[in-house]
Order: structure tokens, then C-alpha cells, then sequence
């Protein structure tokens, strides 16, 4: 590999790393958070909306303003928007305001919205100029930077750092990053021609949702980052109330799927390039869904404790390599945008509403409509072969 390639890849990874760097910073202070605003349960639960507002905005927003703008402004506009929101929800906690703090949740949720659709664009393009496959090894890097955002929040914590300093110190962090690996971006997304280019982008959505492999793609994509999602907001408490752990035991059990996640982003480039990707799709999604219907149905605590790492690998895969079927084909950038796009709403907007099913049902039943969700996606996993199969077929 050229120099110059590894050096694009780097900053491609590097600025993947960033979003879940500081998004985890911030999570693990929300105590802190809590405590210094004085907030309840249920004002700490309206700050905390500020971030899902933003980020909806920025993900729904994203295919838009990138097809008027182009990739590189709405890239660094994120950027900009996520480094302001740091700040501004620093100045927040310093002026226990809880207006500031909802504003720069809100900032952050944003930026973070329109970076992760710009890079998923990014990297299918990077995929298809280099015949490289680093979609699975570029969502690890998120994953590994929520990772060390979690460790260096665990820090400040027990060093009893204010959480204001802590993020202004995250802050000078991103940004020196962010500089560093701005100037090596590959900027590797193809220009579409002229006439589509032209064509009014609502219009080029609906030209591509006639495409029935990317309707098979988006069901996968829903399902498999509903199964991410649902995992990150429930399992601590799924296994303290549906599995009567306590709660340090809850938060370890939480931390075995992040690094069950983690070790599946790394590894799934090396055996995508040795299996292929339906093949690994396959096995995502089997595994995900074996992982789910033992923390559902299994009387064993220790048994259901184990299968949340066959959850976090089977659901590590699902969103990169259904990213990297997307982005084959014509007007790849609204391709990834569409698949993208569904992903974050399900990753977003899904768990949240399993709550409710939890309330009359309890938790463990809850992730059942998660679990027919992945075996469907099991279904439609062929839906990832490489676009001449498919063509061929």
C-alpha cells in the first residue's frame, strides 16, 4: 500500500474516531451532569433529549444538505457544530443552566449526525476507488474511541475533575485531531455526472427506492442497527430486572457486548476478505439473533449474561458491510445516505419505543420484536452480494 493511501485511510479512521470519543466523554459524566444542574430524573431525561433532537435533525438533514453543498462543507460544518457543542455545554455546567446544556447536546447531536452520514459516504466511495474493504474497521474506530472516551470519563470521575474542565479539555483534544487529519482526507467520493448532478435530489431518492436490493439492504440496515441500539440503551437494566444481576454486574455485562462490538469491527475486514460479504452478513445476524433469543428465553443468568457477546459481535457487522452494499452502483452518495439514514433512525428512535412494551411486558419480552427484526435481516442478507452478482444473477 502507497504512503498516501495508508495516510487517507488514517485520517478516514481517525475522524471516525472522534464522533465516539466525545460522545462518550459526555455520557459518562451525565451523573455529574445531573448533579451539577440540580436536575431531576425527569429534567436530566429533557437535557438529555436535546442530544436525540440534534442528531435527528442532522441525519435526516444530511442527504440534503450534502447534495446542495457537497461533502467536504457539510463535513466540516459537523465538525464545527460538534467542537461548539462541546464548549457550549461546558459553559452550561459552569453556569448551571440547563438552557446552555440542552443547546449544546444539541449542537453536538447534530454535528455528529451530518459527520456520520458525510464519512459513511466517504468510506463507501474510498472502498470502491481502492478495491479495499475498510467499512467494518471504520465503525470499529468509533467504537474504539467510545471506548476511550468511557476510560478517560472513568478517570476524571475518580480524579474528581469538574465535568466543565473535562470538556474543555475533550475539546482542545478533537480539535488538534481534527486539524491533524483534515489535510490527509482522501475526499475519495466520485463526482456523479452533470445531468445527475442537476437533478433535483427528492427525485433521485425516489429513482433509488425503486431499487428492490436497496429496499432489501434497508430492512437489513434497520434491523441490525435496532439490535445495536436496543443493546446500548437496555441491556444494563435488562439484566439487572430481567435477570436479577446487580447493578455493578449489569454495567460489566454492558461492557462485554461493547467489546464483543469492538472486536467484531476489527476482525470483520479480514474475514470478509476470507468469507465474503453475505457470508458475513449471515453469520452477523445469526449470531445476534442466537445472542437475543438466549438473554430473552434463557432461565440462566450466566447463560444469558454470556450470549449478550454473541449479540455485540453479530450486531457489530450489520451496519458497516450493508453501508458497503449500498455504495455500489450508480449515484452511490444517495445510496449511502438512504441506508444510512434508516440505520440512524432505527439506532436512534427504536429503542426508546421498546420501553413501552417493556413497561407491560418487561424488558426481556421487548427485545423480542428485536429478535423477529434480525432473523428477518438473516432473510435478507443475500441482498449484500457485490453489485455484478447481482447484475449477473
Amino acid at each position: 500500500m502507497s504512503v498516501s493511501l495508508w495516510r487517507q485511510k488514517a485520517a478516514l479512521y481517525g475522524l471516525m474516531f472522534l464522533p465516539g470519543f466525545s460522545w462518550a466523554s459526555w455520557v459518562t459524566r451525565t451523573p455529574a451532569m445531573r448533579d451539577t444542574l440540580h436536575a431531576s430524573t425527569e429534567l436530566m431525561g429533557l437535557i438529555l433529549f436535546g442530544f436525540s433532537c440534534g442528531s435527528l435533525f442532522g441525519v435526516l438533514s444530511a442527504g440534503k444538505v450534502t447534495h446542495r453543498f457537497g461533502i467536504r462543507t457539510v463535513m466540516a460544518a459537523g465538525f464545527i457544530l460538534l467542537l461548539m457543542g462541546l464548549p457550549v455545554l461546558a459553559a452550561g455546567l459552569a453556569l448551571q443552566s440547563t438552557a446552555l446544556a440542552f443547546l449544546g447536546l444539541a449542537l453536538f447531536g447534530a454535528g455528529t449526525g451530518w459527520i456520520d452520514i458525510s464519512i459513511n459516504i466517504e468510506g463507501a466511495a474510498f472502498e470502491q476507488s481502492s478495491g479495499q474493504t475498510i467499512m467494518t474497521t471504520l465503525h470499529g474506530f468509533f467504537s474504539f474511541g467510545t471506548l476511550c472516551g468511557a476510560l478517560l470519563g472513568m478517570a476524571m470521575t475518580a480524579l474528581n475533575i469538574s465535568t466543565a474542565l473535562h470538556f474543555s479539555l475533550v475539546f482542545v483534544v478533537a480539535v488538534l485531531m481534527a486539524l491533524m487529519m483534515w489535510r490527509q482526507f482522501p475526499w475519495s467520493q466520485p463526482v456523479e455526472d452533470e445531468h445527475a448532478q442537476q437533478e433535483n435530489y427528492l427525485t433521485q431518492v425516489k429513482a433509488q427506492l425503486r431499487d428492490r436490493r436497496l429496499l432489501l439492504l434497508g430492512v437489513v440496515i434497520l434491523a441490525m442497527a435496532l439490535a445495536e441500539g436496543s443493546a446500548n440503551d437496555w441491556i444494563p437494566l435488562l439484566m439487572i430486572d430481567g435477570h436479577n444481576f446487580g447493578a455493578a454486574a449489569g454495567t460489566l455485562i454492558y461492557v462485554g457486548f461493547t467489546a464483543g462490538m469492538t472486536a467484531g469491527r476489527f476482525l470483520g475486514g479480514f474475514l470478509v476478505a476470507l468469507f465474503g460479504r453475505v457470508w458475513m452478513l449471515r453469520a452477523s445476524a445469526a449470531s445476534a439473533a442466537i445472542g437475543l433469543a438466549l438473554v430473552i428465553f434463557s432461565s440462566h443468568a450466566w447463560l444469558a449474561a454470556a450470549a449478550v457477546l454473541f449479540w455485540g459481535m453479530g450486531a457489530s457487522l450489520g451496519f458497516p458491510l450493508t453501508i458497503s452494499a449500498a455504495g455500489e452502483g450508480k449515484n452511490s452518495a444517495v445510496r449511502v445516505t438512504i441506508a444510512a439514514t434508516l440505520g440512524y433512525i432505527a439506532f436512534l428512535v427504536g429503542p426508546p419505543a421498546l420501553g413501552f412494551i417493556g413497561e407491560h411486558a418487561g424488558l426481556r419480552m421487548a427485545m423480542l420484536p428485536v429478535l423477529i427484526m434480525v432473523i428477518l435481516a438473516l432473510c435478507c442478507s443475500t441482498s449484500a452480494r457485490d453489485e455484478q452478482q447481482t447484475q449477473n444473477a
